[in-house]
């Protein structure tokens, strides 16, 4: 169920902010950190939700937002917010591919001309997925053939925002759930951000295509060094516009929220995370990824921005190339964390 803080007047410096509740954002919505100049009424709801409202009805001042319907949106010049370059979602998307064992499938590459499951194609994890598999196996979206539809019984209807060109994506029809087609073998695989159900409940032939995924999204990490970026944050480009400075002002209180909820993953003493060895998961996340891994700004973040930008235009997502800096509030374009004491 949705809850926010309220009791906000929408005044100009007085915020409503849609975004879920990570451990990086509670600390904004607990209160122990605030934005200078500014009254927040923090927002949270399924993502879905929140982005649909950002989306169709530009329900907040600032909320999260899909990097991929941004994209979109902001190639076609019709979307209502702009870009801070806060990331509150990231994730590898290796292991969001999962297959049916028994079509032959032993490798992307195996992938060519079967029918694939998506909730909706213009998500962020499927196309962090497929540019994935594009760059490092020469397997393009157009390769395969594209089904659409809910995730699960238990799933909304997908919102279908674009028709990507040359892309055959076609909706899965007959009331059927994506999960249900992957376990009864209707589809040869699924892009999904969460493991269906035909996959966690242990149906016969549904696996990852990458089985060994951790290993395979580390050595990936090292090798580009890219952490995908899943969301960004956005502000209704009127407040923008009017006030530049009080972007920066939201990125510095996002960031320090941020660092709060990372640096705490470090306590032994009373852990503040429910995992029982976080210490020493920090400490191999940025063996692996470097101590800066889950970072703000735009110049620590441009490899991921720049492929993500270019994953939307080859899969027929933007309608033209876009470069990074179109995507955020120009004062916000120089804004960098110090994180020289790290």
């Amino acid at each position: 169920m949705p809850w926010c803080i309220r009791g906000v007047n929408r005044l100009s410096n007085h915020l409503k902010i849609a975004v879920a509740a990570y451990d990086r954002t509670l600390p904004l919505m607990a209160g122990l950190i605030g934005i200078e100049d500014a009254k927040a009424e923090y927002v949270t709801a399924p993502l879905e939700e929140i982005f649909a409202r950002a989306f169709d009805e530009q329900a907040f001042d600032v909320t999260e937002l899909s990097f991929s319907n941004y994209l979109y949106l902001t190639s076609t010049g019709e979307c209502p917010y702009v870009g801070l370059p806060v990331f509150p979602s990231r994730s590898f998307r290796h292991s969001a591919i999962f297959i049916r064992t028994d079509r032959g499938i032993k490798g992307p590459r195996d992938l060519v001309g079967r029918i694939v499951g998506v909730r909706e194609f213009s998500m962020t994890a499927a196309l962090v997925a497929r540019g994935v598999l594009e760059d490092d196996f020469g397997l393009r979206s157009t390769d395969l053939r594209w089904r659409y539809g809910p995730a699960d019984a238990d799933d909304s209807d997908p919102i279908v925002r674009i028709k990507p060109d040359g892309v055959e994506l076609e909706p899965l029809g007959r009331q059927r759930n994506l999960s249900d087609a992957l376990r009864d073998g209707e589809i040869d695989a699924m892009v999904a951000y969460k493991p269906p159900k035909a996959f966690l409940e242990g149906a016969p032939n549904v696996e990852r295509l990458f089985v060994d995924y951790e290993a395979i999204e580390a050595d990936y990490g090292r090798r580009t060094g890219i952490f995908p970026i899943m969301h960004l944050l956005g502000i209704r480009r009127e407040i923008a516009e009017r006030n530049p400075n009080l972007c920066v002002r939201i990125c510095d209180a996002f960031e320090a929220s941020r660092r709060y909820a990372v640096e705490r993953t470090k306590e032994a003493q009373a852990p503040f995370t429910s995992l029982p060895w976080a210490p020493s998961e920090s400490a191999r996340s940025k063996h692996i990824l470097g101590d800066n891994f889950w970072s703000y700004g735009v110049e620590a973040n441009r490899p991921a921005l720049e492929a993500l930008c270019r994953y939307s235009h080859a899969q027929g997502i933007s309608s033209r190339p876009l470069a990074v800096e179109e995507l955020f509030v120009p004062a916000t374009l120089n804004w960098a964390p110090d994180y020289s004491d790290k």
